[in-house]
């Protein structure tokens, strides 16, 4: 079936929905899958300069994480937004939510542009005084915040593309970014084809422009096939009923992508008690958990617009089947996941050149946080869809009782108790709760 322009049907709203839930959301899994494939690659080569590298991108990750944060809650706003729009067939409305949302992404990026510039440094420091990791980590994160347009720009016109049912397009656009990082890590860091030997700072250009390839490439694609949106300036001002749209989901989208960060922090504060190696493997953990968790995630962006379309467009039954289906899927590939990390879990950590201390610390850990993991997709993916009914608090409540209320606390009792051989249980405790959560606010909101 043909995605129908302005004048006629878009697929959302006519295509059966198993077939749709697949159509839309198989593409935007794969893309995500390399994009963390990348962050796994990245990692792979850094780890081969030294440990100390490999701890200070860990280190570093956590404020990636908050530009990820800004840029994926207002990409999911302002999707969710075009998406209902359309659906109700508001298309100058959709248009004036798009533009919108391009300004909003480019004022964010310049906050981390500042915090680059004149921040690095106090931040790293907050968590290390050891100078070669510090000296690592400072280089590496200053180049990826001075540059994070890019992952902003990437960022906004895949979540266009996806909103119209483009997630073909979402996806090349993610991929060559992706690629682009793969191919240049290894060259940059080491030196190969002529280009010179710059290490960690290699690695954090490679990462830029594999970001900027995304963002320009998606740009194209919107102005050339996505042809429900356009970005309209004649008399354009922002809309303060647009904005509050928005953020009204992108917010607490916003919020909980930010708890990652937060999370990530605290638990390098925590781990860095007992050994620099703890905070590298719980590094390594966070982006092989990323692995995973990435399809579900691209499970959840290619279902949320599904479910907003059929809302707007009152298709009640579709949009219950939308949240089955998605639901199912997710648990399913997460017990895969859960297999890998309980039979290989030395094998995995050694792509990262783990010492032996690392492989003591980390082979029971990812094997008890593994059984955590059907829990937390159910969480992941039932945000995605209550957020694509524009109700983002869901998530948001979802995700802190996943990532801060309770698991922190967890980490530092269970430390006490027992030490850092323990602690990875709260990660059971936590998901435990927050699967409760969501899907009791699930049935309420699907109760039409």
């Amino acid at each position: 079936m043909k995605e129908k322009g302005i004048q006629g049907e878009n697929k959302m709203g006519v295509m059966p929905v198993p077939q749709l839930v697949i159509s839309m959301s198989f593409p935007i899994m794969i893309s995500m899958l390399v994009q963390s494939l990348y962050n796994i690659v990245d990692s792979i080569f850094v780890a081969k300069i030294s440990e100390e590298a490999l701890t200070a991108t860990s280190i570093a990750y956590s404020a990636q994480m908050l530009q990820i944060a800004v840029a994926v809650g207002t990409g999911v706003g302002v999707n969710s937004l075009v998406s209902r729009r359309l659906g109700a067939k508001q298309f100058d409305k959709a248009n004036e939510a798009a533009t919108t949302g391009l300004l909003l992404t480019l004022f964010s990026s310049i906050v981390f542009i500042i915090w680059g510039i004149w921040g690095t440094r106090a931040f790293v420091q907050m968590f290390t005084d050891d100078q070669q990791v510090l000296d690592f980590a400072i280089s590496y994160l200053r180049i990826c915040q001075i540059f994070s347009t890019g992952i902003f720009l990437g960022t906004l016109t895949q979540r266009l593309l996806q909103a119209t049912g483009r997630t073909v397009l979402s996806m090349l656009a993610q991929m060559a970014g992706a690629i682009v990082n793969i191919i240049l890590d290894p060259i940059m860091i080491f030196g190969l084809g002529g280009f010179p030997e710059m290490g960690i700072t290699g690695a954090a250009i490679a990462t830029v422009l594999g970001q900027w390839t995304s963002a320009i490439l998606g740009l194209i694609l919107n102005y050339v096939q996505n042809r429900e949106i356009r970005f309209v300036w004649k008399g354009f001002r922002f809309p303060k009923d647009t904005i509050i749209a928005i953020y009204k989901v992108g917010a607490p989208t916003i919020f909980m992508q930010a708890f990652g960060s937060i999370m990530v922090a605290v638990m390098n504060k925590i781990l860095i008690l007992y050994s620099l190696t703890a905070v590298a493997f719980f590094g390594v953990y966070f982006k092989l958990q990323n692995f995973l968790f990435m399809p579900m995630n691209g499970l959840g962006q290619g279902s949320l617009p599904i479910a907003a379309y059929n809302l707007g467009a009152r298709q009640y039954d579709r949009m219950k089947e939308t949240c089955k289906i998605a639901i199912m899927t997710g648990a399913g590939i997460s017990l895969i996941g859960t297999a890998v990390f309980l039979v290989f879990p030395k094998q995995l950590l050694l792509l990262f050149s783990a010492s032996k201390a690392m492989i003591a610390i980390g082979v029971p850990a990812l094997r008890i946080i593994s059984i955590s993991f059907v829990f937390a997709s159910v969480t992941m993916i039932t945000g995605y869809l209550i957020s694509g009914l524009g109700n983002g608090m869901v998530n948001m409540i979802g995700t802190a009782l996943r990532q801060i209320v309770i698991l922190l606390p967890a980490v530092l009792i269970l430390g006490w108790m027992g030490g850092i051989e323990i602690i990875w249980y709260s990660f059971w405790i936590s998901e435990g709760c927050a699967f409760l959560f969501a899907i009791y606010h699930l049935k309420k909101k699907l109760s039409y």
